[in-house]
Parts: C-alpha cells; sequence; structure tokens
C-alpha cells in the first residue's frame, strides 16, 4: 500500500501572492483532493525582517479567496493556521547536529557550510523526466548564517521530511534547489519525497511575470471583481489543460481530470483577456444565489442599504448578464435602492434637452398612471401606444424614461425595471425628472 498523498504550499510572507504561487498552491491542491490525500500551509517566516501579520494576511486571503483552504495546522480558536517555521527552531538545531555529528559540516568564518558530496545529482522528477545536475564545480552552500539562523535549503529538508511530504510540487525555477535539497537528504539518511516541477509562467513576450506586471497579483483580481471561480479554472489552465479544447470547467471535474503526469511541459503563457473572458462566463452561468452572496458585499463597500432580500432577489437579475466585474454593481444597480439618484450630465444633454422630450415624458407618466397590469410586457405595450399617439419613435420615450428612473441612459431593459421598480415608484421618479429636469433644461436654452 502505498504512502498517503502529502502536499504543501510554503510561501515566504512578501506581503504579495503572486500568481505563480497562487498556481502553485492550486496545483498542489488539486494533487491532494484527487487522491484524497492532505494541503498542508507553511509560512517560510525565518526572515524576520519581513514577517509581519499583514504580509502573512495577504497570503491567507489570497488562498481563502480561492477556495484553497489547508487541511492541517496549529488550531487557533476551531481553525487551522498554517505551520511556521518560526516556531521550529528547535526541530532544525537536532538535525543540524546530526549533520554536524556526520562530519557533513564544517565552520567557515562563522558560518557553517555543508560539505557537498561534489557527485552529479539525479532528480527524478514526475513532469520533467530525470535531470542530472551536476554539483561537481558548485561551492558549499552555507548551512547557517554567522547570526544563528538557517538558510532555506535545510529548513525547507527538514519541514518536508517531518511533515512527510510525499510530493513537492512546485516551480521549474527550483529545479537547482532541489539538487542541492537531495545532497542534505541523502546526508541525513532520509528518503526524498516525490518532485514535480511545473513550467513557469511567461508574459505573451516571453519574459518571466514580475510584481510589476498586469494580473500579477491575486489581490488585484479581488480589487477589481473577479470572480473567485473564473480566476481559479484560469489558473489551472495554466500550465494543464484538460486535452479537450475546453476552458471553462467546474472545479469538481477538474480534480477528477487532474494529474501530474497531465501537466504540460513548456511554460505557460499568461492572457489577461482569456481570464477576463472566463470571468464574463462564470458572471453569465452561474446560480443567482451566488451571485448574491458575491454582489452583497460589493453593495456594502459602496454604502448601498439593499434592505429586503426579496426585492435584492428581483434587482440583481437585471445586472447579471452585463456586467464585466462585481465591482461594476454599485454603478449598475445603485439607484435601485434610493430615491435621491444623480443624473447623468451626458444623459441630460444627450437625451432629456432633445425637444420635446420632457413633454413625451408626461404622456407616457399619464398612460402609466391607468396602467392596470404592472408587468413587462404590458408595459412595452402602452409604451408603443403613446409612442405611435404622440407620433414619435419607440426610443424617444425609452430613453426619457430611462434617465429619469435611473439617472443613465444606459443599463438594464428599461421594461424590466419599470416592473420591478413598481408602479408608484416609477410614476414619482418620472414626476421628480420633469421637475428637476425641467428648471435645468430650461435654464440652459
Amino acid at each position: 500500500m502505498s504512502d498517503p498523498v502529502r502536499v504543501r504550499f510554503a510561501p515566504s510572507p512578501t506581503g504579495f501572492l503572486h500568481v505563480g504561487g497562487a498556481r502553485t498552491a492550486l496545483f498542489n491542491w488539486l494533487y491532494a483532493r484527487k487522491h484524497n490525500g492532505a494541503f498542508v500551509l507553511r509560512i517560510e517566516d525565518t526572515d524576520e525582517a519581513r514577517n509581519t501579520d499583514e504580509a502573512n494576511q495577504v497570503i491567507f486571503d489570497g488562498l481563502r479567496w480561492l477556495g484553497l483552504l489547508w487541511d492541517e495546522g496549529p488550531d487557533i480558536g476551531g481553525d487551522y493556521g498554517p505551520y511556521r517555521q518560526s516556531e521550529r527552531r528547535d526541530r532544525y538545531e537536532d538535525h543540524f547536529e546530526t549533520l554536524k555529528a556526520g562530519g557533513h559540516l564544517y565552520e567557515d568564518e562563522g558560518t557553517w557550510r555543508f560539505r557537498s558530496p561534489r557527485q552529479p545529482v539525479t532528480i527524478e522528477d514526475e513532469v520533467c523526466g530525470n535531470i542530472v545536475v551536476d554539483r561537481s564545480m558548485e561551492p558549499d552552500m552555507t548551512l547557517r548564517r554567522k547570526n544563528g539562523s538557517f538558510i532555506f535549503h535545510f529548513v525547507n529538508v527538514i519541514d518536508d521530511s517531518e511533515m512527510k511530504i510525499s510530493h513537492v510540487i512546485r516551480g521549474e525555477d527550483h529545479l537547482t534547489n532541489t539538487a542541492k535539497h537531495i545532497e542534505i537528504y541523502n546526508a541525513l539518511g532520509i528518503t526524498p519525497p516525490k518532485f514535480a516541477h511545473i513550467p513557469l509562467i511567461l508574459n505573451r513576450d516571453g519574459s518571466k511575470m514580475s510584481k510589476r506586471d498586469a494580473g500579477s497579483s491575486i489581490r488585484e483580481y479581488v480589487q477589481q471583481g473577479y470572480v473567485p471561480e473564473a480566476v481559479r479554472n484560469y489558473l489551472c489552465l495554466l500550465g494543464w489543460s484538460p486535452k479537450d479544447n475546453r476552458e471553462k470547467l467546474d472545479i469538481e471535474e477538474v480534480i477528477a481530470l487532474f494529474d501530474l503526469d497531465k501537466i504540460n511541459r513548456r511554460n505557460a503563457a499568461f492572457d489577461l483577456d482569456k481570464c477576463f473572458w472566463l470571468n464574463g462566463q462564470y458572471l453569465i452561468q452561474m446560480s443567482l444565489e451566488r451571485f448574491r452572496e458575491l454582489a452583497i458585499p460589493e453593495l456594502e463597500k459602496a454604502g448601498i442599504e439593499w434592505g429586503d432580500d426579496d426585492y435584492l432577489m428581483q434587482v440583481l437579475p437585471l445586472a447579471k448578464e452585463k456586467i464585466k466585474h462585481l465591482t461594476d454593481l454599485p454603478d449598475w444597480l445603485g439607484y435601485f435602492f434610493t430615491e435621491t439618484f444623480p443624473y447623468d450630465e451626458k444623459a441630460i444633454a444627450k437625451v432629456m434637452k432633445k425637444e420635446g422630450a420632457l413633454d413625451r415624458l408626461a404622456a407616457l407618466q399619464e398612460a402609466f398612471a391607468n396602467q392596470a397590469a404592472w408587468e413587462t410586457e404590458a408595459l412595452e405595450l402602452s409604451l408603443k401606444q403613446v409612442a405611435e399617439a404622440v407620433g414619435c419613435k419607440t426610443g424617444d420615450l425609452v430613453h426619457p424614461a430611462r434617465v429619469a428612473v435611473s439617472g443613465r441612459s444606459v443599463g438594464p431593459s428599461l421594461y424590466h425595471m419599470l416592473e420591478v421598480l413598481g408602479q408608484e415608484r416609477v410614476l414619482q421618479r418620472f414626476e421628480r425628472a420633469r421637475k428637476e429636469l425641467a428648471e435645468l433644461v430650461a435654464g440652459n436654452e
């Protein structure tokens, strides 16, 4: 019987969760889920200068936003915290002494160095195949600095060993590090985990993504109102595919299809336009309940008191297939929740200053005041009858009505808006528009 699958994501707290790091976390999480294993979060926080609560929180928030919850760790009030290297110093001391006793270390002007065997190292990689790294000309690596702190290579090996990590899945840029780690494993007499180095993420011009590149930070997607499922779906496609040219896949389907032998060998090309497209597809196709869950925080951040839930569930479908980002919602729907919305100056100039616009609005108001059935189809029929009666095009009534009830010249279907707002509120908004805009229009003639 094979050992249980245990994988880990081990970021340093830099205050920045890069898409490359998030993709690494995702691939580890997917592999754990596929094989009913454990996904471990370990913070490599031995650099005290960068180890702040804020920098750590960026990692936690980003993973939780993507839905990549880890499976174990120190209990922090019923939830799992991550493992932290800063809390494991005693374990490193013990293994350091083992290496020293075995003759694998020597002191060099206050630092402790690992005595390399100076032999080629073979990395048996699940993605890249067997790779031989020539270590014969490499200098001996430092394991412990003058100040007593241990370097990444050493603590990384000890943590992976003691946490019984079965597979180390990380970026291809770690291949040279892996050769060093195998030397340490061998010196300690520990069988290394299996390694899988996933392709790098490159910009369209072939350069490696940096913190300065658009779309490089998970925080950007949160702030811009992307759907978490869409970003996670896109990250799945960076170095992996279902082999049938599909791009939108439910996460449960990805889990079922995912495995290390299906990871592409070539570098992944980052395409923010494709992520944007996927975001739109998720918005259109998601359930109204999930849309509500994502919409409420955006409305609340904008100070919109959305109030009655039944009313909110009538309003949200009007924007669901129209918006590009969740952050569009307050601007798109804000006027549904207040009677003191402003009128867009361009809408006034383009629509309401058109000769006869307010008179036509008055005629529509009168017809709507006598409207018996306040439903989309009936409202559309009534508006068309008014247009015929006053001798104008349908649009010459639709546009002033839209500005009157929303303050804007663009938005959801007018008839659906009118139905959701209700007869009383629509008539009140028509009256307000005629009074306020009559003065404005007259003052600018």
